[in-house]
């Protein structure tokens, strides 16, 4: 057996393919279905092309509700601060900020919760530390 990807439905691709390429992914393939009027767009972290999230954009206006209900993805990052800094200075809320130097959670922008997890685990530091929860995650 061999995983392939996660599919998730999303409303805005080019916003959706800005906040992951915020968290590191690059597109890595992508179909377009005349027929069945959808994109497929996968993208992946550079070096690891067979951990891919599926964007899957329908191209009749729906809306898609329960993102939550779905649970997250989760990734891996270098640096969890640098990362969040680079999210939040794109205008991405940081729905449970990295206070212990090791877990954050931030959404995409069709709300699915992405969990970011410091590879080992960094000092708690300001201005995280003292951040509260927003939102929900």
């Amino acid at each position: 057996m061999k995983y392939l990807h996660t599919m998730i439905r999303v409303t805005d691709p080019d916003a959706t393919i800005k906040f992951f390429e915020l968290i590191g992914l690059k597109e890595v393939k992508r179909f377009d279905n005349e027929a069945g009027r959808f994109t497929l767009i996968f993208m992946a972290p550079p070096g690891q092309e067979d951990a891919q999230v599926e964007l899957t954009h329908n191209w009749d206006p729906q809306t898609y509700d329960g993102g939550r209900n779905f649970g997250h993805l989760a990734y891996r990052v270098d640096d969890i601060y640098a990362t969040c800094q680079r999210l939040m200075d794109a205008g991405v809320t940081i729905n449970r900020p990295p206070r212990d130097g090791h877990m954050a959670f931030v959404r995409t922008p069709d709300h699915i919760s992405i969990e970011l997890l410091q590879d080992g685990h960094l000092e708690p530091a300001e201005p995280w530390v003292s951040m509260p929860n927003i939102g929900s995650w």
